[in-house]
């Protein structure tokens, strides 16, 4: 059986997003000790392939990370693989909150040096030795208290459309920036409550132990994250604390939460949160757009992308080449391409 996928990426979106069938999109994640993270990654891909699972998933020593996508007949099927593994018996799905099942479309799993990257390196913190954990309602009510520091683990762009009232958000690009910052912020503070929450869970897992680790005394997270949080809140009529849309990393980007809108187009400054990346395949930056500029500039983030993607695809090509854009798509925030960036 093959362990990697060798169709076209294009041929498999069309594929999905013409297929009718019902598809659930979830998230995963364990901090586990994994000796053997490439034997273990095979072992996943041969299971998971079976069952038709499309998303992205990284193993690493640390533990698993997974966002994905599954026919909702394989459901019960997908728990039963995952109960075959020791470490994630039971383990706690994230399921989506909008979801039209057209998350993902093929499925990735790549061995990597850790499943969050933190730019650490520190063989006497165990990432194991995590935080307490907190429901909904045990969130809402420690957080009522004004000794409880709320802190978003997340990145800027991220916070922008959507938070928990009175949060710290730092103004930060990735996860291992956060990290520093908040503990610098925070360090004549290690005697209160710091509750730290993220999307859905495992940056904020990863967080809490690290601060443990440096001395801080009462620390607690969110568990199940935002996504979790939502559930809990509709499930038992609770008080939603979040603010706006939750911003997640597949095709949607972004799940509402609450009715606030509280992010701007970053073109025309109007109240949106809706996300988009630049359709100039050689920018394809991610920021916020609303309708009206998505017409006006035909889904890019300037005027300069707007007459490039109206070139010929040859000489789109040319223009691109030798490109890479990586990680850079997610710096919206920094771009000065953008009047009304935050």
């Amino acid at each position: 059986m093959l362990l990697h996928n060798r169709v076209n990426r294009k041929e498999l979106k069309e594929k999905i997003k013409e297929d009718d069938t019902r598809r659930l999109t979830l998230s995963f994640y364990q901090y586990a000790h994994i000796a053997n993270p490439s034997l273990f990654r095979d072992h996943l891909y041969s299971q998971f392939a079976a069952l038709e699972v499309m998303g992205r998933i990284y193993v690493a020593n640390e533990g698993v990370n997974a966002q994905i996508s599954l026919p909702e007949a394989n459901f019960e099927a997908f728990k039963e693989a995952l109960d075959s593994i020791e470490f994630l018996k039971g383990i706690r799905l994230n399921l989506a909150i909008e979801d039209d099942g057209k998350s993902f479309f093929q499925l990735k799993i790549k061995v990597r040096k850790k499943i969050v990257a933190d730019g650490l390196d520190d063989d006497t913190f165990d990432v194991t030795d995590k935080g307490e954990h907190l429901s909904a309602e045990a969130f809402n009510k420690l957080t009522d208290d004004k000794e409880t520091i709320v802190v978003d683990m997340r990145n800027h762009y991220e916070s922008e459309v959507g938070h928990f009232e009175n949060a710290i958000c730092p103004d930060v690009d990735t996860f291992r920036e956060a990290l520093k910052i908040v503990e610098d912020q925070l360090k004549d503070q290690k005697e209160k409550n710091i509750v730290m929450y993220c999307t859905g869970g495992i940056r904020c897992e990863k967080a809490s132990a690290y601060y443990k680790h440096k001395g801080f005394e009462k620390v607690y997270q969110l568990e199940g994250g935002i996504i979790e949080y939502a559930r809990q809140v509709e499930a038992k009529g609770l008080r939603n604390k979040f603010k706006g849309k939750n911003f997640v990393f597949d095709e949607r980007l972004g799940e509402r939460i609450s009715g606030e809108v509280i992010s701007r187009c970053h073109q025309c400054g109007k109240v949106c949160d809706a996300h988009t990346n630049c359709r100039n395949e050689g920018c394809h930056l991610l920021f916020i757009q609303c309708d009206e500029c998505a017409s006006n500039f035909e889904g890019c983030c300037s005027g300069e992308c707007k007459e490039i993607i109206n070139l010929p695809e040859e000489k789109q090509k040319e223009l691109r080449k030798g490109l890479d854009k990586g990680q850079q798509i997610y710096r919206k925030g920094r771009s000065e391409k953008l009047l009304f960036k935050k």
